[in-house]
Parts: structure tokens; sequence; C-alpha cells
């Protein structure tokens, strides 16, 4: 088996056939819809594939060289492969949502090229063994998600949709100007070449700025739910399968599993992730507009994921993965059942709506499943990437900085069960409608399913990313 061959199709099979949607579109519909399905399909089962040769602690490359220390160079090991496994087939997912979702749109050729472009940026990036290779592939998901967030072209929308495109190139600016101060040091953008070279404080200030302005946290964070004025689907990849994750995932790239943070970072990021944990955790308790309450969710828990990152031990960085995995099941459900409410409903503001249980049952029975991992409610897979990022965290000395992820996990509780409660319980305050589309609801059954089985056969999914952690030369053992 020709593992380069597979390894590439993951990234270029999206990203050459997402060109060929818009023509697919004038012919047939539901051709271009499933094209665009299997599209994302080969690179889950192409990263299926790849697993096994990775696990045995093999690793797959493909370089060419070219100028001036830009080489076309991808590499999957356990920390790719990992992250490729879950944007793949939670994405996968959210486009068979869209097929009930987008049907009755115009720019529907336009959608579905820029998603599943959006998610072979994504590939490129997790692949992405240069640094200017991963910040290409970086601005392309910058351009694709300015055009989703703007996809139905009012004034609001594309104002929306310019502010997040701003703020997340601005802070890609200043990354690129932190390679380029690597580059001025180590003389190479290869991460192989370059790997546990010190770099400076300067470097990596660059750098986090462009990390936390794509993971929407404090103080880049506003961009994120104003952009729920997008298509529900949009923002469920934008906050749960690859946008806001990139951020994470370059953080654990290059910080853990290339560079060594010095010991002020391991103090700085957890301080600033909690802060924006318990910040945006406030703003999810008073907000009244659906997608916008979710959104302020998954800035706070995105918090977590970076304190588990930073802290930088082996059942921490273990815990962090793991929650990316975790949030980006149950997150994606909660807004792909948001997608059915407002669609359904005409509104977004919880106040005007309740009762829904009674005419949503499986809507209302899967946002209760995706929320209670979320908040990390044994047994659903949520509550053990919560635990191990505690573990790890207080097993550091962590404790006053553990002592405030606390409370921001008890704030969640407070959100998801207020949100629950005025949407689906109590006297409804609309006529009522049943759930149409079957697509639809069966992404949202299933995203609840898995969150709560993935919990249930924990082992299989914590020993992969305690593998992965182990695999990484900065995690402290």
């Amino acid at each position: 088996m020709r593992y380069e061959y597979i390894l590439l199709s993951a990234i270029f099979v999206p990203i050459i056939g997402a060109f060929a949607l818009p023509l697919l579109g004038r012919f047939s519909r539901n051709l271009r819809n499933l094209v665009a399905l299997g599209l994302v399909v080969v690179s889950l089962v192409n990263s299926s594939l790849m697993l096994p040769h990775i696990l045995s602690g093999s690793t797959i490359t493909v370089a060419k060289e070219l100028l001036l220390g830009f080489n076309f160079t991808f590499i999957a090991d356990s920390l790719a492969v990992f992250m490729a496994l879950i944007s793949s087939l939670i994405s996968a997912i959210i486009i068979f949502y869209s097929f009930g979702y987008i049907s009755h749109y115009e720019n529907q050729d336009e959608y579905y090229c820029m998603v599943v472009l959006f998610f072979g940026a994504m590939m490129g990036l997790v692949f992405s063994a240069n640094l200017i290779l991963l910040y290409v592939f970086w601005e392309i998901t910058a351009i694709t998600s300015w055009r989703l967030i703007g996809f139905f072209r009012e004034k609001t929308q594309v104002l929306r949709a310019d502010k997040a495109f701003l703020v997340t190139v601005f802070g890609s600016v200043l990354m690129l100007i932190g390679f380029v101060s690597i580059y001025q040091q180590a003389g190479s953008f290869d991460m192989a070449v370059i790997k546990n070279y010190p770099i400076s404080n300067i470097a990596i200030a660059l750098i986090m700025a462009g990390i936390l302005s794509k993971s929407a946290t404090l103080p880049f964070h506003t961009w994120l739910p104003d952009a729920g004025v997008a298509p529900s689907p949009v923002t469920a990849l934008l906050h749960a399968a690859i946008l806001v994750k990139i951020g994470v995932y370059v953080f654990a790239r290059l910080f853990i599993a290339t560079f060594t943070l010095a010991g002020f970072w391991h103090t700085f990021v957890p301080v600033i992730a909690a802060a924006s944990a318990i910040i945006s955790a406030g703003a999810a308790l008073v907000e009244t507009d659906l997608k916008r309450l979710i959104a302020y969710s998954t800035i706070s828990q995105i918090g977590f994921i970076f304190f588990g990152l930073a802290v930088g031990n082996e059942i921490a960085v273990a815990g962090g993965l793991l929650y990316i995995l975790m949030h980006g099941l149950a997150k994606a459900g909660l807004f792909l059942c948001a997608g059915i409410v407002e669609q359904n409903t005409k509104t977004k503001d919880i106040t005007k709506l309740g009762g829904l249980i009674s005419t949503m049952p499986v809507t209302a029975v899967s946002f209760l499943f995706c929320a209670f991992s979320v908040m990390g409610v044994p047994p659903f897979g949520g509550f053990f990437s919560k635990y191990m990022v505690f573990a790890g965290g207080f097993a550091s000395g962590e404790l006053w900085i553990g002592l405030v992820f606390l409370v921001g996990a008890f704030l969640t509780i407070l959100y998801l069960f207020r949100v629950f409660n005025l949407v689906f319980l109590g006297q409804a305050q609309i006529v009522p409608i049943k759930e149409t589309s079957r697509t639809m609801v069966m992404s949202v059954a299933i995203l609840a399913l898995l969150s709560l089985f993935s919990g249930i056969l924990i082992f299989y999914p914590s020993g992969f990313a305690q593998a992965v952690a182990a695999s990484m030369p900065g995690v402290l053992k």
C-alpha cells in the first residue's frame, strides 16, 4: 500500500473536487450533494487507512524541495491523523445535514464548493510540515469562512463576515511575521529541521496572536458570536469541526510537537484561557439569541482545551486532545439542533420559544444528550475529557487556575439547562411545528448517539488520545 498516495488524496481530493461542484450543480443538485459528501468521505476513509500504520509507530512523509525554505512537505503522524479523523467525520455529518437545510436557499453551488474547499484546506493544514505551507492553508480557511459567514448576502451578514475575516487575518499576518522570525533564526521553515530549536519570545507572541484570533479566544473572541448569522451547518463547521479547532491544533503542533514553550507561557496561556472561559460563560448565561449563546459556549470550552494543552503533562495533553473530539461531536449537535429550531420556528430568541419537546422530540433529546456531553455529565464523552484536563492540571499544581475552570464548568451546566428549559420545556409560545427534514433529524441523532457512545466506549478514544500525547516530544512526563 502506497501510503504517500493515500495521504495526498486525503488532502487534494476535496480541494480539487470542490471546484467541480458548481459545474455538477448545473446538471443535478442531488449529484452535486452526493459528490460533496463523497469528497469528505474519501478523506475520512483515507485517514482511517493510515491509522493502523501510524499507531504502529510509523509516520508517512511526502516531501518536495522548492525555494528559500518553502518545501512542499506533508507528514502524517498520530497527532495529524487524530485531527483529520475528527474533522472528516464531523464534516461528513454536517454536509449530510446540509442536504435538508440548504435545499431551499439560493447560491447552493457556491455553498457546497466553499464548504468542501474549507474542509480540504483544513486537511492540508493538519498534514502540513512546513510553516509557510501551513500558513497558506490557514488563509484559505479564512477566505472560505468569510464567504460562508456572509452566505445570505444581507448587509448585516456581510459586515459580520468582514469582521471575522479582518480579525482572523490580522492575527494570521502577525503569525506569518513570527514564522519569518523563526526562519531568520533557524534558516528553515521545515518543522523537521527546526524541531526543538530555541525560538524567541517575540516569535512565540506573534504566533500566539494568530492562534488566539483563529480560536476566538480573549481578546480576539468577539467575531465568533457575530458569525452566528451564517447558516447553521456553517456555524457547526466554524464552532465545532474545523475553524476554531485550527488554533488549538496549531498550538499543539508547534508548541508541543515541534518547539518547547518556556515556563512563562505555561502560565500565560492558562490564565488567558481561564479568563476567556469565565467571561464567555457569563455572556452565555444572559444571552437570548440561541446561536450566539452556543457560540459563547464554544469560546468557553476552547479555554478548557488550551488549559489542558498548556499545562503540558501527558494526562492533561491527552485530555485536551480528547476534548477536541468530544466537544466537536457535541457542539456540532447543538448547532445543528439550533438550525432545526430556527428553520421551523423562524426565530432564534429563546424567550419566544418553549414546549418544543412535544413537536420536536428527536431534536429535543439530541440537544439534551449533546448538552450533557458539553456539561461533562457521565457517561457522556465530555465527562472524561473534562476529568482528564482537570486531573492533569491539578497534578501539575495549577490549583487556582483549575478552580477557575471548575467555576466555568458549573456555569456551563447553568446556561445549557437554562436554554433547554426555555426552548424545549414549559408552555409553547408559537404554533407547534413538527420536525420536517429527515436528513437534518438523522444528523443530530447521530451526533447525540456518538456523544453518548464515545463515553461508554471511552477506552478507545482515550487510548488514542493518550497514545498521541505520549508520542509528542514536548509533553512533560
